[in-house]
């Protein structure tokens, strides 16, 4: 049961066993600036990227949350960061690829956000600094986060419907990085 505040409203960050979206936000892994790229849109991954990335595909399998639906940014980093991640953890996922999400600022990403298939209860989306750590903050109603390369966030909104997801209604359930999961002896090399 809810815990409530005077007045009657629930207390801020409790729970209710309601219906339930889940948004994974993922930073494209780590880039390799020594390449001759044409453009920081076409920069790919560094070797320590591609090792990353795979460790964030294989533990979202693991853990049991693969996405349903993916959206990722054009950039080569980040399409190759999601493509690396959904082939280890064996995503049974849609993924869209939009230039949208390259260069956008968390405004446009939440209308997309807002867009997606009431019948996909997690959607992860793929994109780039600073909007991620912007765009999670104002997800979650404030606070200061910092997405590292290959950073991975899940953040809930007690809805059945994408389009009520808002700025300041949403939960940071939790965020690991590929460091984070070697500490602990899952995956990945620290990238």
């Amino acid at each position: 049961m809810p815990e409530f505040r005077r007045g009657g409203e629930p207390r801020a960050g409790v729970r209710s066993f309601g219906p339930v979206k889940t948004l994974f936000l993922l930073r494209h892994a780590k880039s390799d600036w020594g390449t001759r790229a044409h453009g920081d849109h076409e920069r790919p991954l560094s070797k320590r990227g591609e090792r990353a990335a795979p460790a964030i595909g294989r533990f979202l399998a693991t853990i049991g949350q693969a996405p349903e639906r993916v959206v990722t940014s054009s950039a080569v980093r980040a399409r190759t960061t999601v493509e690396l991640a959904a082939e280890a953890g064996d995503w049974d996922a849609e993924i869209e690829v939009t230039e949208t999400l390259y260069g956008a600022a968390p405004p446009g990403v939440l209308e997309r956000i807002q867009g997606q298939p009431d019948a996909c209860e997690r959607v992860l989306f793929a994109g780039h600094e600073p909007t991620w750590s912007a765009l999670a903050s104002a997800l979650v109603g404030g606070g200061r986060l910092r997405f590292p390369t290959a950073g991975l966030a899940r953040i809930d909104f007690e809805t059945a419907r994408w389009r009520d997801a808002d700025f300041g209604a949403g939960e940071l359930v939790w965020m690991v990085t590929p460091k984070l999961l070697a500490a602990a002896g899952l995956e990945g090399d620290g990238a």
